[in-house]
């Protein structure tokens, strides 16, 4: 197999994983609220742990190579308030739907959920085709993190997606359109990006996508888990998602 489908083969296989936490929306219980509660913390501190551990240090360090400790911490924090102002945007602009206002709140919570989502997996199938591209050990280790912590990231868009819908076969597509997203990147970077994407830019993107991730967490997911629950489940449930990312990342 040559290294080009290799590549494109993992980023694939890392990229899918997010569809296995569209299935539990098929755990049946009794009490939905506690389903939804737990996943809507889950995924907040899913993205919180993902910004603060490895988007926003890794955006310094990629920026850092081509500038100085100053100029590269203004260049983060710039576009981490970019990404804040752009998801701000998203949202004020997003289609209202027919739903009661619970319902219409969670929707947009997993429509937003899904759009950061993409944004964020977009340059991580980016970097997977590229690492797998140069050393298959590196790439291999690279999809197996993100294959861990794509499984959460389902969670986060199909739960919200699936209650406020009752539609199983629109919770999947919009996990879908998430996971297809990866090897979209590695599209992508076969094409057009191999050659021309550097540090930089990729840092910025980086800290924008850090922004975007969370803004929505600390505006929107941790919000609406409180409606639904009290707040030692919030807690207890940010906690796991935090952790279960923070494990994921230094494996």
């Amino acid at each position: 197999m040559s290294n080009t489908y290799f590549s494109f083969l993992i980023t694939l296989l890392a990229g899918l994983s997010t569809i296995i936490g569209y299935f539990i929306i098929y755990v049946k219980k009794t009490n939905h609220n506690k389903i939804i509660v737990s996943s809507l913390a889950l995924a907040s501190g899913v993205m919180v742990c993902t910004s603060i551990i490895d988007l926003i240090p890794e955006s310094i360090k990629l920026i850092s190579n081509s500038f100085n400790s100053i100029v590269t911490i203004v260049l983060c924090f710039l576009g981490m308030i970019l990404g804040i102002v752009l998801s701000m945007i998203i949202d004020y602009y997003l289609p209202d739907i027919n739903y009661n206002s619970q319902k219409k709140e969670l929707f947009r919570i997993g429509l937003l959920s899904m759009i950061a989502i993409v944004m964020h997996n977009i340059p991580e199938g980016i970097a997977t085709f590229m690492a797998a591209s140069s050393n298959k050990k590196l790439g291999i280790s690279l999809a197996i993190a993100i294959a861990l912590h794509n499984i959460p990231e389902g969670i986060t868009i199909s739960v919200p997606i699936y209650y406020s819908t009752n539609d199983k076969k629109k919770a999947f597509l919009y996990t879908f359109i998430s996971a297809i997203s990866e090897p979209f990147g590695a599209l992508l970077a076969f094409i057009f990006l191999k050659n021309l994407i550097n540090d930089l830019i990729l840092g910025i993107i980086l800290s924008l996508i850090a922004g975007i991730m969370l803004e929505i967490s600390l505006k929107n997911l941790l919000p609406s888990s409180k409606k639904y629950g009290n707040n030692t489940r919030v807690i207890l449930s940010f906690i796991v998602g935090f952790m279960i990312m923070l494990i994921s990342i230094f494996i």
